[in-house]
């Protein structure tokens, strides 16, 4: 199984304080669940609240999730080179735009970015190193995992999923089928690692809870 390490609190904090500092008048924008965020040539956005999924269109049609951004965490046109890239919310989300120009003018905005692309950088190549797994069990396994540890709440059972995600969504980003995913997600219940809450969501049954 690949690592995945818990979330470093204390940077994701500091990179909120900052931006509280820095951003207090500056407006938000509120973009509801399942919406498409606009990309900007040299601008940034910064989830403030909810969450985005990274979305790329195959050749062949096919949307492939290339991963997710969380509360402080970036995306934005400046920090991709992938064709048919587009960014969407997953729940009603906050989100900050930045242009480069002010991030280059301001040595902490700047250092709480870097902080900010180094939790990106590392879910990216967690993601890559799940892909090199040859039994999709152990992907979609080691895929909740690096969700439930860097976005998870604690709950009496273990650590609840608010995000929601389809079975082709967990299918394209695990380089896998729907039916598969679908086949997978069902052992795992029954297993007892993996249930259902009253509202639908998924919660990771043995792994230990945030502090």
């Amino acid at each position: 199984m690949v690592s995945t390490p818990f979330r470093d609190a204390g940077r994701s904090g500091a990179i909120r304080d900052i931006l509280e500092t820095s951003y207090r008048n500056r407006n938000l924008l509120h973009v509801t669940a399942g919406s498409g965020v606009p990309l900007i040539k040299n601008s940034i956005w910064l989830v403030v609240r909810g969450m985005v999924k990274l979305e790329a269109v195959t050749m062949h049609g096919d949307a492939l999730l290339l991963g997710l951004a969380g509360p402080n965490e970036p995306f934005g046109e400046p920090l991709t080179n992938v064709q048919a890239y587009g960014a969407y919310t997953i729940c009603d989300s906050d989100l900050l735009c930045l242009s480069c120009a002010e991030i280059e003018q301001s040595p902490h905005l700047a250092m709480a970015m870097m902080q900010a692309l180094v939790s990106r950088y590392r879910q990216a190549e967690t993601m890559l190193s799940l892909l090199g797994l040859r039994r999709v069990e152990e992907r979609v396994r080691g895929f909740l995992e690096l969700l439930a540890q860097d976005y998870g709440q604690a709950c009496e059972t273990g650590l609840r999923l608010n995000l929601r995600l389809t079975h082709q969504e967990l299918a394209s980003a695990l380089s896998t089928t729907r039916v598969t995913v679908t086949r997978v997600l069902g052992v795992l219940r029954e297993e007892g690692w993996l249930q259902i809450d009253g509202q639908r969501h998924l919660v990771i049954s043995h792994l230990p809870k945030r502090r």
